[in-house]
Formats: C-alpha cells, structure tokens, sequence
C-alpha cells in the first residue's frame, strides 16, 4: 500500500491543535458532507504530526500565512483559544489556476465581465467566507493576461493562487506578500510605480489601502478586488467606509469615477448564484455612478435587477432561455 499523502484526506477546512497532540477535524469538500465535522482517520495521524511541525515553522510569530505540505496548498489562521490552547484551520487552495468559464457561474453574466479586460477601473468581487470570490477574481485576472496581455502586480496575505510568471504570449504576473497590515497601502503605493495593467488586491484591509485602490482605478489601471460582504451594497458601503477614514467626503466621487463592475456571489446547493452591477464606459452621466455620487448606494437595488435586462437585450436573449443572472 502506497504511502498517504494529505492530498488524499478529501478536506476544505482542516483544524489541528499545535500546543500539543489532540484529535484533528476536518470539514469535507464533498458538497453533500460539507457541512460536517469529521474526525481524521487514524491513518493520517503521521501527516498530521508533521503537518502540525511545518505549520508552527511556517508561521512562526505571525498567525497567518500559507503553506503547501505533501502537494497540498493551503491557507493558515492561528487562534489561542478561551481554554490556553492553540488551534490552527488550514483552507485547502487549489494550485491549478482556475478557468473562470468553467466556474459553473452564470454565462450571461461572465461573458460581460470577460471583455471587461480591456477597461479601466474597478472591479469588486464580494460575497461571504467560502463563496469563492477569490477563484472568480484571479480566474478574471488570469484570463485577462492570457488573452490581452500586459502586466499584473498582485498584493495578497497570503498569496492564495501562484500566478506568477507567463500567462499566455503577452502577460506577466508579479506577486507580493504582505506582511503587516501597514504594508498593504505602501504595497499598492509602489504597485503603481510599476506601470502595471492590472492590479489584484486579495482583500482591502485598511483606510490607506482603501483610498490607494481607488486613486489606481481612476489613472489608467484595471484594479480587481475582492470584498466580504453579504450583497452588492454592504461591499460599496464597506468600501466608502473604509477609504473616507483616510480621504474625507470625497471618496463619494472617485468611487463613482473608478467603479467597473461589481458582482456578489454565494454557492447553493443549485450552484453557483450571483449578482451584477457595472458602469458604462466613458460615461460620467451613468445613473450607476450618480447614485454614488450622491452617497445613494442603497438605492441601487433597482439598478441591480435591472442590470440583468440591459444583458440580455445586448446578447438577444430572450427570458426563458436566461438565467436571470442568479444561477448557473
């Protein structure tokens, strides 16, 4: 019988104590198990042992980070509990860049967000814990670099996907880690003075950060984002709170200057459901970018059901063959 490695333990989430031995748990990425808490079998103890050491090696004093362990990527979050002991969850990352048209997310509304690669601006991808905003976002990035070349500079904490390097004959990616919550703002502020098309932020953090994403969305670069937020207005409401601690009121006018697109998304058991907003091009008029403006972004609810329309007029779909832009 051939050895096993952690790949072969069929886990999303898997939670393992560092200060001394205990039994590990693991939640299933089996759909229908997901909701679980599964006990390790015995046979992957050994993995887990060493899993453990590497884990307290990568970490060291930091309590988050990413490692990748017996062909396994993953994500890393440290917590001292209320009892003194001290657990760890480690999120499985897929290392294979995702193909964003084969995400099971709806056509219509993919297929808009594909040719968005040539535009400037913003894009925010939201949506709550494990609902795979950041599989949408760089299978985006990945196939903007493919099929329209240029230059990507990533800043993330930890770096989730390994992107660096050639992507198709004419994009390149660079990738930067951040280390403390300060750097992500110094991070974005020298990102710029690479000349980059493209700017993926893994998640935004600060005030500073807020304001430098938002300042490099509206001076020629296409910023990708990802938010944590129920629905599309909590992710612009998040934003516009985050970014006016550290620029003021007008934060209101270059949100509605920058914006592309944003989309929020959740996994059901019927797959994948998302929701989407974007901004014509060149058009400062926008009734999107107005209600912004105007600090009314609880009003765009409207503008947000009406989105699925103006996509389906565009593509000639006719309403029983769409998918109203909420399942795949």
């Amino acid at each position: 019988m051939p050895d096993l490695l952690l790949d072969n333990l069929p886990f999303i989430d898997l939670y393992v104590r560092l200060d001394q031995l205990d039994q590990a748990f693991y939640r299933s990425k089996e759909r229908s198990q997901s909701t679980i808490s599964q006990f390790v079998p015995p046979e992957f103890q050994e993995n887990i042992a060493r899993f453990s050491v590497a884990a307290k090696e990568k970490l060291h004093e930091h309590n988050d980070g990413a490692i990748t362990f017996e062909d396994v990527r993953c994500r890393l979050s440290r917590q001292k509990l209320s009892d003194g002991s001290s657990w760890i969850c480690a999120r499985r990352i897929n290392t294979v860049l995702p193909d964003i048209e084969k995400l099971g997310l709806p056509p219509l509304i993919i297929n808009h967000m594909l040719g968005l690669g040539r535009r400037d601006g913003l894009i925010i991808v939201s949506g709550a814990t494990g609902a795979g905003k950041t599989t949408t976002a760089v299978g985006l990035l990945g196939y903007y670099l493919k099929n329209y070349g240029g230059t990507a500079l990533t800043i993330e904490d930890p770096c989730e996907f390994m992107m660096a390097g050639r992507h198709g004959t004419g994009g390149q990616c660079f990738q930067v880690e951040v280390e403390c919550e300060e750097d992500w703002a110094i991070n974005l502020k020298r990102a710029l003075r690479w000349a980059p098309r493209y700017i993926y932020v893994g998640e935004i953090r600060t005030p500073k950060a807020a304001e430098q994403v938002l300042r490099a969305a509206t001076t020629g670069h296409l910023v990708i984002t990802t938010v944590h937020a129920g629905a599309i207005e909590e992710a612009l409401m998040g934003l516009v709170f985050l970014a006016e601690q550290s620029m003021g009121s007008g934060v209101y006018n270059l949100l509605a200057t920058g914006l592309t697109a944003l989309t929020s998304q959740s996994l059901g058991n019927a797959g994948a459901q998302m929701k989407y907003l974007f901004t014509e091009e060149n058009a400062p008029g926008d009734p999107v970018r107005s209600l912004i403006r105007e600090n009314k972004i609880g009003m765009l609810s409207t503008y947000i059901d009406r989105t699925v329309a103006r996509l389906q007029a565009a593509a000639g779909v006719q309403g029983a063959n769409a998918t109203g832009g909420r399942k795949a």
